[in-house]
C-alpha cells in the first residue's frame, strides 16, 4: 500500500462522495482537538507512517482520548513511535486525530485487481474491523466483475445477500458501496481497502457507512494518479540502497519491482511475473533475500542493470541465484538472460569469485538460446549449476533451489570455495 490512513484517504474519498470520519492532522491546534472531542465525544489519535504498515492496532500503536489532556499525551507517545511488523520498520512522523463514530456493525471493503480471476474482485463482509484473513472463508465474499460495466449496486446486494448480512444495512451499502469503482477505476488505482466501514445511525435511525480506516495502492506507472495531486512525500518510503538503485530503472521498459524481503537471507531470485514472484516470495521464506518482478520484457540494457545491481549488493552473501520465472508470453528470455550472464561475468572480474550454486527455471521466446548463455558463462566461471525448462512444476524447482541452499549451508560452499580459491562465506555485501 502507498496511502495508509484518513488524513490523505479522507480527502481521496471526498472524490466519490463516500462519507468519512472527521480528521485533524498533525498540525492541529489545541482548540480544534477539544472542539473535535466535544463533537464526537472521544478521538482516536494514531501514527502517521510512511508507505503502509500493519497490526499498528495490536501493537498497542492507537490511542483514545475524551479530553483534552489524554489526547496530547497521546499525541506525544505516538508522534515519533516506531513499529516492526514482519521484516518492515518504520518510524512515525506525526499523528491524526479522528473522531469516534458510534456503530453496531462495522463493515471490510476492498476492491483489488485478483490475478485469480483475472478481473477487478470485491471482497465484502459484515464482520469487519479484524483481520480479513483470520475470518471463516463463509463470512467473506470474493466477487469478480467486469470492469467495463463496473461495480453496480446488484453485485453489492447479491454479495450481501449471500452473507446473510442484517437487513438494515444492505440499502445503505448498495447505494455508497458503487461510488467507490468510480474512485478506483479513474485514478490508476490497483488496491483499494477500507477497513472498518462503520454504519452510524442518524437521526432518523437511518445507517450510513463511514469510513474509519482506508489504504490503497496505485499503479505508479499508470498517469491517471497523478490527476489527484498527492504531495511527492506521500509516496516516500524508507529505501534501502539497493532498492534506491533499482527504483532509478522504472523510466525504461520492462518492470523493476523490488524490495528486500531478509537483508540476511541466502538466495537471491532475480524473479519474472507476478505470479511467479507471489509463489517464490511464499515458499522461500526469510531464506530470500528480495521479492522481485523484473518482466515486462526488459531490454538488454537495464536487464544488464538491474542484474549488475542485484550481484554487487547481495552475491557475496547469497548460496543460491535462483533465476525463475513462468513461461513468458513477450519476454525475450535470450535477451534477459544474456544481460544477467555477461553482468554475473563482469560482477566476477571485478570482484572475484565468490562460491554460489545457480539455479535457473524458465519458459518462452528465445529459451534455448538464453539458457545456453548462462550455461555458458557458469561453465567459464566453474560455478555448479541446474536448468530447467518451461514443462517443470515451478513449485518443484522453488524446492530444488531450497535444497541446494541447504546443501551449500551443510558443506557446500566451503566445497565450492576451494574449487574457485575463493572466500568462503562473507556475509558483508560485496
Amino acid at each position: 500500500m502507498q496511502v495508509t490512513g484518513m488524513l490523505y484517504g479522507s480527502k481521496l474519498l471526498q472524490f466519490g462522495g463516500f462519507p468519512t470520519a472527521e480528521v485533524l492532522g498533525p498540525d492541529a491546534s489545541e482548540e480544534q482537538i477539544k472542539a473535535m472531542i466535544d463533537r464526537h465525544g472521544s478521538v482516536f489519535v494514531k501514527p502517521l507512517f510512511k508507505g503502509g504498515i500493519g497490526k499498528k492496532g495490536k501493537a498497542g500503536l492507537i490511542g483514545r482520548a475524551s479530553d483534552l489532556k489524554t489526547a496530547l499525551k497521546e499525541k506525544e507517545r505516538l508522534y515519533f513511535a516506531e513499529h516492526r511488523h514482519g521484516n518492515q520498520t518504520a518510524k512515525a512522523n506525526g499523528v491524526t486525530f479522528e473522531g469516534a463514530v458510534p456503530a453496531q456493525h462495522e463493515v471490510y471493503f476492498s476492491i483489488t485487481d485478483s490475478t485469480r480471476f483475472r478481473a477487478p474482485t470485491m471482497t465484502l463482509t459484515h464482520h469487519g474491523g479484524v483481520d480479513i484473513e483470520e475470518l471463516d472463508p463463509s463470512m467473506i465474499v470474493h466477487v469478480p466483475f467486469d470492469p467495463l460495466t463496473g461495480l453496480k449496486a446488484f453485485v453489492v446486494a447479491n454479495a450481501l445477500s449471500r452473507l446473510n448480512a442484517p437487513k438494515e444495512i444492505i440499502s445503505p451499502l448498495v447505494q455508497h458501496l458503487p461510488k467507490l469503482w468510480e474512485l478506483y477505476h479513474n485514478f490508476g488505482m490497483t488496491t483499494l481497502e477500507l477497513n472498518p466501514i462503520r454504519m452510524q445511525a442518524g437521526r432518523d435511525g437511518r445507517l450510513t457507512p463511514v469510513a474509519c480506516d482506508f489504504k490503497c495502492g496505485f499503479d505508479r506507472d499508470d498517469v491517471r494518479w497523478q490527476r489527484l495531486d498527492i504531495p511527492a512525500h506521500v509516496f516516500s518510503v524508507d529505501y534501502s540502497d539497493f532498492e534506491s538503485e533499482i527504483n532509478q530503472l522504472r523510466t525504461y521498459q520492462g518492470q523493476s519491482d523490488v524490495y528486500v524481503i531478509n537483508e540476511h537471507g541466502t538466495i537471491l531470485a532475480p524473479t519474472f511475473g507476478g505470479g511467479a514472484n507471489s509463489l517464490v516470495s511464499e515458499m522461500l521464506g526469510d531464506d530470500a533475500i528480495i521479492s522481485s518482478d523484473f518482466g515486462g520484457n526488459p531490454p538488454y540494457e537495464k536487464m544488464k542493470e538491474v542484474a549488475r545491481i542485484c550481484f554487487k549488493h547481495w552475491l557475496r552473501q547469497a548460496n543460491v541465484l535462483f533465476i525463475i520465472g513462468g513461461k513468458s508470453n513477450n519476454t525475450d528470455i535470450f535477451e534477459t538472460m544474456r544481460a544477467m550472464a555477461d553482468a554475473l561475468r563482469e560482477h566476477v572480474s571485478q570482484h572475484g569469485p565468490t562460491p554460489l550454486y545457480v539455479v535457473i527455471g524458465r519458459g518462452g521466446p528465445g529459451l534455448v538460446r538464453g539458457m545456453g548463455a548462462m550455461r555458458d558463462t557458469c561453465d567459464a566461471l566453474g560455478l555448479p549449476y541446474s536448468i530447467f525448462g518451461f514443462d517443470s512444476d515451478i513449485s518443484e524447482v522453488i524446492q530444488y533451489a531450497k535444497a541446494a541452499d541447504a546443501w551449500m549451508k551443510a558443506g557446500g560452499r566451503e566445497q565450492i570455495a576451494a574449487k574457485l580459491d575463493a572466500p568462503q562465506g562473507a556475509t558483508a555485501k560485496a
